[in-house]
């Protein structure tokens, strides 16, 4: 990747609610940024997920020291350093944060029937994404920032401290542009999803020209990663590449929609480009699985998404088993994921698609940050999605003391503090 992202921003507005499972236990403060070193103890069990602990990443009776944003100290709380002020979090379990590498953030309206029909048995098309493109283009900047920002605090509540988001509801230079500045100014990363329907009337090679000419020349300074939707319905194989080269040459990162509606040129045209993930992959041929597991490009499954739709759980186990990267995310958007909960996304992968907990919370942190190549730290950029001396103070404190819980209680609010660039936020 040539592109660079952003400094994980603080949300300020981000908050949330315990879930408490403590008889008498307090609700935990408000989101506070009191400088200096802050050691979190009383931890039962920590999950590291730190490629360099190996199979020694979880941690029982453990602690951790934040300072000025970073993870300064991890280990046994028996031998950790004096700090400045002190959290007990009382025998509970304590994760990364969550790593959202996969979010259509940026709209408005709803497709509410749209669902009720899928439910009722309609197949779903990509040709929904126009209903949510008109109601985005009516939106006013302030009520469509207002609904970005939002979200963003729900994620966070939810446990999620880095997140990509995406453009894609414009479809013309002047939407794009707008949608590109106001995600620039919610999420961590931005994708320039421009190629994610051919609009009502357009000829699609005249659209896919605008794409990369005029529309990726307006969007460029306020994102760094570029995506297609390489799928029967919206963007042929050929149509997507000259989008992908098009954006590459500009210095953007590279990730792509594919197989998700069926099986396609997706995934092996992402690997062919060095994109650094492919997302849904629905539909994937032992080719396909022996490409990604061959390669750095990160297989993103959405299970929210597949729950949604109706579709074939992606196979996240053989990817694993073939030795692919497997990253979970949201795919948070209107028409076929409406949910941040990653702590939902987590447990389907456990419950559905096979995965066992310490896998799935490795997909939604580590493998998310492989997916935004954030998972190394640079020195002016923290890598994300794991906790090792150096890395950004990303903290997801479960109210619950064994992370098992994910699964064991699904659809409990199970999320009892985040920490997000070293502050508290809920």
């Amino acid at each position: 990747m040539t592109g660079h992202a952003p400094a994980g921003r603080d949300d300020d507005a981000a908050r949330g609610h315990r879930a408490d499972g403590h008889p008498g236990a307090q609700a935990p403060p408000a989101a506070s940024s009191a400088g200096g070193s802050e050691l979190i103890t009383g931890i039962g069990e920590l999950h590291t997920v730190d490629p360099a602990r190996g199979a020694d990443s979880v941690l029982t009776d453990a602690a951790v020291v934040v300072e000025n944003g970073l993870i300064a100290w991890v280990g046994r709380a028996s031998e950790a350093p004096a700090a400045d002020r002190a959290t007990d979090v009382e025998g509970r379990a304590v994760l990364p944060g969550w790593v959202d590498s996969h979010t259509h953030l940026v709209f408005a309206g709803d497709r509410g029937a749209e669902f009720a029909a899928r439910m009722a048995g309609e197949a779903y098309a990509a040709g929904g994404i126009g209903v949510t493109t008109n109601a985005t283009r009516e939106a006013g900047d302030e009520t469509l920032r207002g609904l970005v920002a939002g979200r963003v605090r729900d994620a966070v509540a939810g446990g999620t401290t880095y997140l990509e988001t995406k453009t894609g509801y414009g479809l013309d230079v002047e939407q794009e542009l707008r949608a590109a500045r106001i995600a620039a100014d919610a999420a961590d990363e931005v994708t320039f999803l421009g190629a994610h329907l051919v609009p009502e009337g357009a000829d699609p090679d005249d659209y896919v020209e605008t794409v990369c000419g005029p529309m990726l020349q307006a969007v460029r300074p306020h994102v760094q990663w570029a995506d297609v939707f390489c799928e029967r319905g919206a963007f042929t194989p050929e149509q997507s590449r000259r989008v992908l080269e098009a954006c590459r040459d500009a210095g953007l990162g590279l990730r792509v929609h594919g197989n998700q509606i069926g099986p396609g040129e997706g995934v092996a045209l992402a690997v062919e480009l060095g994109a650094a993930s492919v997302d849904h992959c629905n539909f994937l041929s032992d080719e396909d699985v022996a490409a990604l597991a061959g390669s750095a490009t990160v297989a993103t499954v959405l299970p929210a998404c597949d729950l949604s739709t109706r579709a074939p759980l992606a196979p996240a186990r053989k990817l694993l088993d073939a030795g692919a990267t497997v990253a979970i995310a949201s795919n948070c958007n209107p028409g076929t994921s409406y949910t941040t909960s990653m702590n939902f996304c987590v447990a389907t992968a456990v419950l559905q698609m096979k995965l066992t907990v310490d896998e799935a919370i490795r997909a939604a942190t580590l493998g998310g940050a492989k997916a935004l190549r954030r998972d190394v730290s640079a020195p002016d950029r923290p890598a994300v999605g794991h906790l090792a001396v150096g890395t950004r103070a990303d903290l997801h404190v479960l109210d619950a003391p064994a992370a098992v819980h994910l699964a064991y209680r699904p659809g409990m609010p199970l999320t009892w503090g985040v920490w997000r660039a070293g502050r508290r936020e809920v």
